[in-house]
């Protein structure tokens, strides 16, 4: 199958069919990445997601997984003690991983333990661990949870893959470079109560929820380093949480870690944490997703993590997609991974304006928009990534 026409990552949930909560799970999870979240991004309706529970009739057994129909393939197992009671269902589920290991970071399979019996079987060294999540009463936190634990491994596999296609990795370069951590900037405001003490808990929630590796502030700023050097170089690399509480706007380091963010197109996500008001909003807070939360509650972290993810995962889709068609691009494209704003500009060189088109993801901008750029920039031309592959000819 050409490159072009296969999805860059393929999901499929698999399930024994007697497991009651199997198809409540798995349709959260089809619903979370079949949406247009991700569909603007990656093409079509979303991610690819495709069941495996019901038994073909001849071999009593989920249909095979063919890994060459997707570029990257997860396999996620809702393993429960139905699943470990039926011979054919493990037989399926150690032919699939046996197909999965030989096929090297290209495909993995993501176990999860229901309940006692993944760990009973002793197949799997490491599960995601839903068994152990029964403190946690209400059943919509646990399928975010559950969410956020895979889209965070989805990213790593996209970010491996498109490793690959820059250039060639051993086995272990692949492997070490599946491992290393996502970086994640938590940008506050330490002149009001809210914004160090929020940072913490978010910065905790990282570490013990989710394990990703977190960036915050001095503390982890190098003795014989500069402040300034070190702190806007790690925005550039970083998927940036902005805590925006009431004095936020008004700190100089707030407004240029955001704007670096803005302008290295990093995956970003605003936390609202006002408490009161803020004298003056900074502009360069939009065209990101928001959540909103209570500073004084701390009652949405999980929703906030679970967003950056989001988009960091769409990072990793849109990098691909780009990567994969910019070869045979005509003309000056410059790629962006969310619709273009004024600030995108910053970074053009005024000399060759006129042969520069920015292209950003499905769909077109409106066209109240499109006009502000016209008025500042007549000459730069502004494309979603339909119109431009329809006007360059590129193939998808």
């Amino acid at each position: 199958m050409p490159l072009e026409t296969r999805p860059f990552l393929a999901v499929y949930i698999a399930w024994h069919p007697a497991f009651r909560h199997g198809k409540d799970i798995a349709t959260n999870l089809f619903n979370h990445y079949r949406r247009e979240h991700f569909g603007n991004i990656a093409g079509g309706a979303g991610l690819s997601v495709v069941y495996r529970y019901a038994s073909d009739p001849a071999t009593g057994t989920p249909l095979d997984i063919d890994f060459e129909e997707a570029e990257t393939s997860a396999v996620v197992v809702l393993f429960d003690e139905e699943f470990s009671k039926s011979a054919k269902y493990m037989g399926w589920l150690k032919t699939v991983s046996l197909s999965s290991d030989n096929s090297g970071m290209r495909s993995m399979v993501f176990p999860v333990a229901m309940d006692a019996s993944l760990t009973k079987s002793g197949i799997f060294e490491q599960a995601v661990r839903w068994d152990l999540w029964g403190q946690i009463q209400d059943p919509q936190i646990k399928l975010r949870k559950l969410t956020t634990d895979l889209t965070y491994q989805f990213s790593r596999m996209l970010r491996s893959y498109l490793e690959r296609l820059r250039r060639p990795l051993t086995e272990d370069e692949a492997l070490l470079g599946h491992l290393q951590k996502v970086q994640i900037f938590l940008s506050h405001s330490k002149h009001d109560g809210d914004g160090e003490r929020i940072a913490k808990a978010v910065r905790g929630e990282l570490y013990d929820a989710q394990g990703l590796g977190s960036f915050f502030d001095v503390k982890d700023i190098p003795t014989g380093t500069r402040f300034d050097r070190v702190l806007l170089a790690q925005v550039r690399v970083s998927a940036v949480v902005a805590i925006h509480t009431d004095s936020f706007s008004s700190r100089e380091w707030c407004r240029r870690e955001i704007i670096e963010a803005k302008r290295h197109n990093v995956p970003l996500v605003v936390a609202n944490c006002i408490q009161d008001a803020d004298e003056r909003g900074f502009p360069y807070l939009g065209n990101v997703p928001v959540v909103r939360m209570e500073p004084e509650l701390l009652n949405r972290i999980d929703s906030i993590v679970g967003r950056l993810l989001d988009e960091v995962l769409k990072d990793f889709l849109w990098r691909c997609r780009v990567e994969t068609v910019q070869q045979t691009s005509g003309g000056n494209a410059i790629f962006l991974p969310r619709p273009p704003e004024l600030i995108s500009l910053a970074c053009l060189n005024r000399e060759t304006q006129s042969e520069t088109t920015l292209v950003y993801p499905d769909p077109p901008i409106g066209a109240e928009e499109q006009r502000l750029f016209e008025v500042i920039a007549p000459l730069v031309k502004l494309r979603s990534i339909t119109e431009w592959i329809a006007e360059s000819g590129v193939q998808k």
